[in-house]
């Protein structure tokens, strides 16, 4: 039967059966209300408190014996939870009391000490004032002062700007401004029924979604600190035709051509395990390596930035010329590569102390190596809006068989709840007018656009002409202890060492091998790092003595191997009929006499 629940959150309907306890009534009840502790609950049949029954009293008692009917009400009344001392503070970080604790990237605490201002030179036509007075035509603006961001033609403003702008229509100053988009149904509910999928109500469903271009970006630039970087990556597919898949490793900074900008600096590209292909890529996710890798980074003081693949298509030519496959008339993301970006996006979240949850949006972004409209080789940067992540982990959204749109899936009752989705559009009279997502709608409502470029004066951190192979190219010169021992001993003197030694996927390689602990393998990625790293710190470590041990011998091996390879004849004539068999044939292949003397 179904009970009225009735509290000072108003009404709810439990149902029980009349030979359940009111031990199970209670557990239900707090699991409605949300009560950490069900033993301060206390019931009754009328409103007066004074007459209710503690559950102390009523726990081994059955429904029935209370003479309860479907329908009946009951008044429940419960203890308020204390709130958390100062002392938790520290320790409760999904809390608004408790997010100047969370811990940002640096990036960001730099930015919210700025005042962010846009500062504007005297209009000769309308100041009337002298150089130390201000008008209106003069005044600085906000970093999101939308005819600034339109002049200058900023599709996106920065994520800071944007914050500023929330912030500045809030009133208290105390109540994070950022919350996440959640497009899921509610569960538990208030609403008093079964939680879903037994039940759904307007209180747990979510709300019809309007689709529109997000204002804000998390990153507004990224930055190769070296063309090497992309020229090395692109010399994959330029010796073996398939496609190529990598993370980016860079740092975040702050990005001055826009107001409260943010750039990501990429110093290096680790190619993960990859089944490659002329036409896409396989990779196995989750990666197994990863955390080795991303350890690798933090000791280099970097991060995971995001990552790039390729899709090219040589044109037949021989000009160097490719395809050009993206442009405005197809697609610049595939919807695959959309909900891909969106996944990723949601691995990487964006930390915030401005959000309710700790985290907000994310800074990863995604790079694409292809043509352009000329045929030339170019690289495009995008980030997925903050929407298509939620829907995506809502699972509203999948991959449409053509690239340029994203299909809406259908409910399914009692499994999958689908709202209604929209998306607005200027048709052929410029009117704006709103229309059904459904089936499917273009993925450009998703997409943010990321500048890329190249510094002026590059500095990058590791050595742009690195001799030392790529991981994990198959057909290629793979990395094992001879390779490394070669490109170490190439290196004339300490400067020169330190220059072959400041390359990601050596270091990457040396700390596989699990030679040097982590504390000196930090201290090497500190040493080759850093432009006052001193190498004879190096001779000082026991595991980079092993190191130079052990290569010492893989070289000695390796010589030999290349002197046995180089005397040894590569054929042998045969003494009989002069026919030149390889070498390692005991009998003619022309005659089948021995070719021993």
């Amino acid at each position: 039967m179904l009970l009225r629940i009735r509290s000072k959150e108003g009404m709810h309907r439990v149902q029980v059966d009349n030979d359940e306890t009111f031990g199970t009534l209670a557990q239900k009840i707090a699991e409605l209300l949300h009560i950490n502790d069900p033993s301060t609950i206390s019931m009754g049949k009328d409103p007066n408190p004074a007459t209710a029954a503690s559950l102390t009293q009523l726990v081994d008692k059955t429904i029935q014996s209370a003479n309860l009917k479907h329908g009946d009400i009951i008044y429940v009344s419960y203890a308020e939870q204390a709130q958390p001392t100062d002392s938790h503070k520290d320790t409760d970080t999904s809390s608004p009391m408790s997010r100047d604790h969370v811990k940002q990237d640096p990036v960001d605490d730099f930015l919210e000490k700025q005042r962010g201002l846009i500062h504007r030179k005297k209009d000769p036509k309308f100041c009337r004032h002298g150089d130390n007075a201000m008008c209106d035509y003069c005044m600085p603006l906000e970093p999101y002062d939308a005819s600034y961001l339109e002049e200058n033609k900023i599709k996106h403003m920065s994520f800071h700007a944007y914050l500023r702008q929330l912030t500045a229509s809030q009133q208290s100053k105390n109540v994070p401004v950022l919350e996440e988009q959640d497009f899921r149904v509610k569960v538990p509910c208030s609403g008093g029924h079964a939680p879903w999928p037994e039940g759904i109500c307007t209180k747990c469903q979510p709300s019809a979604i309007t689709l529109q271009q997000q204002t804000y970006r998390m990153v507004d630039h990224i930055e190769f600190s070296s063309a090497s970087i992309i020229e090395s990556f692109l010399n994959y597919w330029r010796a073996s035709g398939s496609q190529r898949f990598g993370y980016l490793y860079g740092r975040y900074e702050p990005y001055l051509d826009v107001p409260l900008g943010i750039k990501a600096v990429v110093e290096a590209i680790y190619e993960p395990p990859q089944q490659d292909h002329s036409d896409g890529i396989q990779l196995n996710l989750p990666w197994e390596e990863e955390e080795k890798i991303n350890k690798v980074a933090e000791a280099c003081g970097l991060v995971k930035v995001g990552m790039v693949f390729s899709d090219l298509i040589d044109d037949g030519t021989g000009t160097g010329k490719v395809i050009p496959k993206r442009h405005v008339n197809s697609y610049f993301l595939s919807s695959l590569e959309c909900i891909f970006a969106a996944e990723m996006q949601k691995r990487h979240p964006n930390i915030s102390r401005h959000s309710i949850s700790g985290k907000f949006g994310s800074k990863f972004v995604t790079c694409v190596i292809s043509g352009d409209t000329e045929g030339n080789i170019d690289v495009n940067a995008y980030q997925v809006s903050d929407t298509l992540a939620a829907l995506q982990e809502a699972e509203i959204v999948e991959p449409s068989r053509n690239p340029s749109v994203m299909r809406v899936k259908d409910s399914i009752p009692h499994e999958r709840y689908v709202p209604e989705v929209f998306y607005k559009f200027k048709n052929e009279y410029n009117v704006v007018v709103k229309q059904s997502a459904k089936p499917t709608f273009p993925v450009e409502y998703l997409l943010v656009n990321v500048t890329h470029g190249f510094p002026h004066n590059p500095s990058p951190m590791f050595n742009p002409v690195s001799t030392f192979p790529v991981e994990n190219r198959e057909g290629l010169v793979h990395q094992s202890m001879g390779e490394l021992a070669k490109t170490i001993n190439s290196a004339q003197n300490d400067d020169q060492l330190k220059n072959v030694l400041a390359d990601f996927h050596l270091l990457c390689f040396i700390q596989s091998a699990d030679i040097l602990n982590p504390e000196e393998f930090k201290e090497l990625c500190q040493i080759v790092t850093q432009p006052n790293g001193d190498v004879k710190r190096l001779r000082e470590l026991n595991g980079w003595k092993t190191l130079e041990l052990l290569l010492k011998e893989t070289g000695k091996h390796t010589t030999a191997a290349a002197k046995t390879s180089t005397n040894a004849p590569s054929e042998i004539s045969c003494r009989h009929c002069t026919f030149m068999n390889p070498s390692s044939n005991e009998s003619c292949e022309m005659c089948g006499l021995p070719l021993s003397q």
